[in-house]
Parts: C-alpha cells; sequence; structure tokens
C-alpha cells in the first residue's frame, strides 16, 4: 500500500495514533505568542468560518474548556465571529457548540413551532 493511502485509510478509520499526532502538531500555537484559552477560542472562530464539521466543533470545545474557556465564553465567540463569518454560519454553528457542550438540542427543540 503506498505511503498516502496507508495515511488516509488510517485516517478514514480515525485510527488513534495517526489522530494523536495530528493533534500534537501545533506549531502556531507558541508562535502566536496567545494564551492556551485564547489561542483555543480563536481556533473555535476559525472553526465556524471554515464551517467545520461535527468533529471539528466537538475538539474546538473540548480544547477550549481544557484551557479554562467557560461555556459562557465559547458561546461569546460564536457572536464575536458573526460580523465576520456572517449571521448563516454562526446559526449552522451553534446547535453543534451546544451539542460539543454536551446540550440536548433536540430536547430543546420539542414543543417549539420551527
Amino acid at each position: 500500500m503506498d505511503d498516502y493511502t496507508d495515511r488516509l485509510r488510517k485516517l478514514a478509520l480515525g485510527d488513534e495514533a495517526l489522530v494523536a499526532s495530528l493533534l500534537a502538531a501545533e506549531p502556531n500555537r507558541e508562535a502566536s505568542g496567545l494564551e492556551d484559552k485564547i489561542y483555543a477560542l480563536v481556533r473555535l472562530g476559525t472553526t465556524v468560518a471554515v464551517d467545520g464539521g461535527q468533529a471539528s466543533y466537538q475538539l474546538a470545545v473540548e480544547r477550549a474548556l481544557a484551557a479554562g474557556a467557560t461555556p459562557d465564553e465559547i458561546a461569546g465567540t460564536l457572536l464575536a465571529v458573526v460580523c465576520l463569518t456572517g449571521v448563516p454560519r454562526a446559526v449552522a454553528a451553534a446547535p453543534k457548540v451546544a451539542l460539543a457542550l454536551g446540550y440536548d438540542v433536540e430536547a430543546a427543540l420539542e414543543g417549539l413551532d420551527v
């Protein structure tokens, strides 16, 4: 198997060793000069900007929480990027972030006329 096909296969299968090595590669964190919490919130804002998938939001929220961010600061990050990403992106991100924070979005929507 070619090297790239092996890496793609491992990535597609969520190979723990490969994923761990990818997650450990953060050369920009130190170069940025930002504190861990601010850096994690910037990454969350970037996830909104690129319309990341649920796994990306889960990782971004977990990292932000681990760096000391509060759920209020995480929600505030969505509001802070609205002027740059647009309302639709922030609206699309809200349930993904809520889910990553452990909020049961489906239960909250039950009984609402939407």
